[in-house]
C-alpha cells in the first residue's frame, strides 16, 4: 500500500491505494478517512483488486474547501478524480456519507461503474419527530435570541451546546466550513433518486447500526430495482471497522458473482 497526493482544482487531496486488478474505488463516511479503511483494503488487495480510497476534501489529510460544499460539489469533485487517475470503469463502495455521493454519482455516471456496494448508506431524510422538530425549533429560536449585537458572539456557543445535547457530534467537531457544508448535505433527500440507480447494487447494514437503522436498508432494497441486501448480526453503523473481514469477504463475493 501506498500513500500519494495529487492537486484536484487547486485542492490536494490524499489517498490510498493499493494491489493489482480490477479497480475498487472506496468512499468513507463523514469523520472518516482513507485510514479507517486499510484492514479491508489491504484484504481486497491480496484478492486481487486495485483499491483507491480517497481522503474527501476536507476529511483525513486532503484540504478543506475554501467554501462549503454541497453534494453535486462532492460528485463533480468525484469525476475530477477518478479522470485524473485515468480510471475507465470500476466498482464502488461507500459508507454512510460516501453512499450520498455514490447515489449521485451512479444517477449521472452509471457508465463509469461495474457495480455498486452501499454500506450503511445515509440518503434518505428522516421524517420529521420529535427530535428533528426540536432542532428546528431550537434554531429558529436561538437566531432570535441572538440576533442583538450584544449576544451574537454567544451563537457559536449556543449552537454547539445543543448539537451537544441533541447528539450531533459530527456537527460540533467540525471546522466552519465544514458546518456548514454538514448543513447543505443534510438538506438534501436522496430518497426519489434510488429508483435512478440502474447498476447491480449490494446493500449491506449492520442489523444494530443505531445511527442509520436497518429499516432503511430495506428502503434502499424497495427502490433500487437491481438490487440485493446483506445483514450483518450484532454489527453497527460501521461495519468496516467492527468486522472488517467478514465486510471484505461479502464484498468479493458480491463481485465475483
Amino acid at each position: 500500500m501506498r500513500e500519494e497526493e495529487v492537486l484536484i482544482n487547486n485542492l490536494k487531496v490524499n489517498y490510498k491505494i493499493a494491489g493489482e486488478g480490477p479497480a475498487i474505488l472506496v468512499l468513507h463516511g463523514w469523520g472518516g478517512s482513507s485510514d479507517s479503511w486499510i484492514d479491508v483494503q489491504d484484504i481486497l488487495a491480496n484478492q486481487g483488486y486495485n483499491v483507491i480510497v480517497p481522503d474527501f476534501p476536507g476529511f483525513g489529510k486532503s484540504i478543506t474547501p475554501l467554501e462549503p460544499w454541497s453534494l453535486s460539489d462532492y460528485t463533480k469533485w468525484m469525476i475530477d478524480f477518478i479522470n485524473y487517475l485515468k480510471i475507465e470503469r470500476f466498482y464502488l463502495v461507500a459508507h454512510s456519507f460516501g453512499g450520498r455521493i455514490a447515489i449521485k454519482f451512479a444517477t449521472q455516471y452509471p457508465e463509469k461503474i461495474k457495480s455498486l456496494i452501499l454500506c450503511d448508506s445515509a440518503g434518505i431524510k428522516p421524517k420529521p419527530g420529535f427530535k428533528t422538530r426540536l432542532i428546528y425549533w431550537t434554531a429558529r429560536i436561538g437566531n432570535a435570541i441572538f440576533t442583538p449585537k450584544h449576544l451574537a458572539r454567544f451563537r457559536d456557543g449556543a449552537q454547539n451546546f445543543f448539537y451537544i445535547f441533541l447528539r450531533h457530534k459530527d456537527y460540533v467537531k467540525a471546522n466552519s466550513t465544514m458546518k456548514e457544508t454538514i448543513k447543505k448535505v443534510l438538506e438534501e433527500d436522496l430518497l426519489t433518486e434510488l429508483s435512478q440507480i440502474k447498476v447491480k447494487t449490494l446493500i449491506v447494514w449492520g442489523d444494530d447500526d443505531k445511527l442509520v437503522p436497518v429499516r432503511y436498508a430495506y428502503i434502499f432494497k424497495e427502490k433500487i430495482e437491481n438490487s440485493e441486501i446483506k445483514l450483518l448480526p450484532e454489527i453497527g453503523h460501521s461495519p468496516h471497522l467492527e468486522a472488517p473481514e467478514k465486510l471484505a469477504e461479502i464484498i468479493t463475493d458480491f463481485l465475483s458473482k
